[in-house]
């Protein structure tokens, strides 16, 4: 007669738990296309500060006949700028996971290239917060020069703030800058359309006083001052890219968002460029030495009342607020790059307010380090600003060139033939702008580059032998019962002692209990008082003395565990290290930590798999 067949229970489908907020609520925290020209675009706004100026700056070089051919330098900047906003759409549409020129470039590029892009953009976003911070807080002290002593606590208070914000979220940021960006653009705006009705300058009270920074009058103006004028007027440019970065943090559709966002970012930041260089021409403004030339604009235009003040207080809220553009769109390509295996996977990681929590501090924590060794001065970080947006403008357009070849949609060759333009004028640019600026600083830049590109792929490296070692992307194994020895640290009875080994009993075949003893009178006391009561409370768990000589815990017990494993081959050794969780935060003051000195002591110096029970106290 056959056995009857054995009671087979099927296990149940896989349940997927979703943790954390649901989409809903995730859609909340995201940016529409106008709070994202708040969040990702303030540093674009504010390049009108000092884009112009710096066109004026060079070509002041050759005098006032220099001067006339500001108007057609920016006509150039500003058709770069159409081209890269035309470029970085397709970027939107073709990337949606954002990551700008660094998805671009390691899609058509290679990996190496896209951590050159990589590099160049995480250098640029975190300069980008020191000059901006730097330049806000040198428009603070200019208005009240009793603060200059104090410039690198100001900056490091004005960082503090903006770190802050972005902890809470994005669109938190987006709230809190909107009303700053919306107060500029109108004054800037107001500043043009009051000036293009002026025959004349309605004051020029602002420069009066000011040396001239005009070199003297030359009759000509060569290719190469043209050249280095538009290399260093491509400064207003900065930013532009930062939409591209950040998709992901768009509402749903993100990619028509962020286009839109994008065309927007384009069309208002060209108004003002050449509107300001149609003034700076219709004015025959001369840079002078201490006055910005937005400020000799609002002079001209608005006189020098109310309306220049607001100008002057929206520039320097809107440069130390443009920071947030990186804090922005860095931690979304640390994601990125976390995620490729480059940095450590804690930079993906997100908090319950869509947060890159880790990728904000990190940000905020480098910049420190800069505004504290430039000692909060804007002319020491400048000649390494804008470098590596160039690098990366260039990559990514010469990627979307390879991209349309590839894809050969319709109108392909017209795109393409457009991003090659792009790609050789930023190129050009990138080239100019390091070599007039190398002596001046830019030679860190060039240093750092290809030591972040290594320490991306040393990482990269170290992911992969990690990976070999637990054969990822191989079927494992499969699982197996062996025999479990538990191991409870004590050092005294009571309802903690209890609860641990009630939980040992319920993880492991045999259990036992072992405290470390130690020489002194006192401990010999205690240690002869904790066998008694042991011996009268008989949990039915043996406890093991472990004698040590000096007055330490974590390495006598790790040693234990450690031979305990040794002369038991194949059993599974377990450390159950019972803890209490304090009720209140100021509580853990009153506690040894024991619970960690242990656990880190078993880490380090044993295989043991170690458990951390917590007894939570409720008051």
């Amino acid at each position: 007669m056959s056995a009857p067949a054995p009671s087979v229970t099927e296990p149940p489908d896989p349940v997927t738990v979703t943790g954390g907020a649901t989409d809903g609520t995730g859609a909340r925290h995201k940016l529409t296309a106008l709070t994202g020209l708040a969040a990702l675009s303030l540093d674009a706004m504010a390049s009108v500060a000092y884009g112009p100026e710096a066109v004026v700056l060079v070509l002041a070089a050759a005098g006032a006949h220099g001067l006339g051919f500001t108007l057609p330098v920016t006509l150039a900047i500003a058709l770069l700028l159409a081209v890269l906003v035309a470029s970085y759409r397709q970027v939107i549409a073709a990337f949606p996971d954002g990551g700008g020129s660094y998805a671009v470039a390691k899609a058509y590029l290679g990996r190496r290239t896209s951590l050159v892009a990589a590099a160049s953009l995480v250098l640029d976003y975190v300069l980008n917060v020191a000059v901006a911070v730097t330049a806000g807080v040198a428009a603070l002290t200019s208005a009240f020069p009793g603060l200059y002593g104090e410039r690198v606590w100001l900056c490091l208070g004005v960082l503090a703030l903006l770190t802050g914000v972005n902890l809470r979220g994005v669109l938190d940021s987006a709230r809190v800058f909107l009303l700053p960006a919306v107060v500029f653009v109108a004054s800037v705006l107001t500043v043009i359309g009051v000036g293009l009705f002026r025959d004349g300058p309605a004051s020029t009270e602002a420069a009066d006083g000011h040396a001239s920074a005009l070199s003297g009058d030359a009759t000509a103006v060569g290719a190469l001052l043209l050249l280095r004028a538009f290399a260093a007027g491509c400064s207003a440019l900065t930013g532009v890219e930062a939409l591209a970065n950040a998709v992901p943090a768009f509402r749903a559709p993100a990619v028509r968002r962020a286009q839109r966002a994008e065309v927007a970012l384009g069309a208002v930041l060209g108004v003002m460029l050449i509107g300001l260089s149609v003034l700076i021409s219709r004015f025959g403004l001369q840079p002078v030495e201490g006055v910005t030339v937005l400020a000799q604009l609002a002079d001209a235009s608005l006189g020098h009342g109310t309306g220049f003040y607001v100008v002057q207080f929206a520039t320097m809220a809107l440069l130390a607020l443009s920071a947030n553009t990186s804090f922005g769109g860095l931690p979304v390509l640390l994601k990125l790059l976390a995620r490729d295996n480059h940095l450590p996977h804690v930079f993906g990681l997100k908090a319950d307010r869509q947060v890159h929590r880790h990728g904000v501090l990190a940000l905020a924590a480098v910049s420190a380090l800069l505004l504290v060794a430039s000692g909060g001065d804007t002319n020491t970080l400048v000649p390494l600003f804008a470098i590596g947006v160039f690098i990366g403008f260039t990559l990514a357009q010469t990627g979307m060139v390879l991209h349309w070849r590839r894809e050969r949609g319709r109108g392909w060759r017209g795109k393409a033939a457009l991003n090659a333009f792009g790609a050789l004028l930023t190129g050009v640019s990138a080239v100019v702008v390091t070599a007039t600026k190398f002596q001046e600083g830019a030679w860190l830049i060039v240093a750092a580059l290809p030591l972040l590109v290594a320490v991306f792929a040393a990482v990269r490296r170290a992911y992969a032998r990690i990976g070999a070692q637990l054969e990822l992307g191989r079927v494992p194994e499969p699982p197996r019962r062996s025999r479990s020895l538990v191991v409870v640290p004590v050092s005294s009875l009571s309802r903690l002692t209890s609860e641990a080994l009630t939980a040992a009993r319920s993880l492991g075949d045999e259990v036992r209990a072992v405290t470390v003893c130690h020489t002194d009178p006192e401990d010999r006391a205690h240690t002869e008082a904790l066998l008694r009561d042991w011996a009268l409370w008989d949990p039915g768990v043996p406890l093991t003395l472990v004698h040590s000589e000096h007055r330490a815990l974590g390495r006598p017990l790790a040693g234990y565990v450690a031979a305990l494993a040794a002369r038991t081959p194949g059993t599974r050794v377990t450390v159950l290290v019972p803890e209490v969780e304090p009720a209140h935060m100021w509580q853990r003051l009153l506690h040894n930590q024991r619970g960690a000195v242990v656990s880190h002591a078993l880490r380090r110096d044993t295989d043991a798999v170690v458990c951390r029970l917590r007894f939570r106290l409720t008051r």
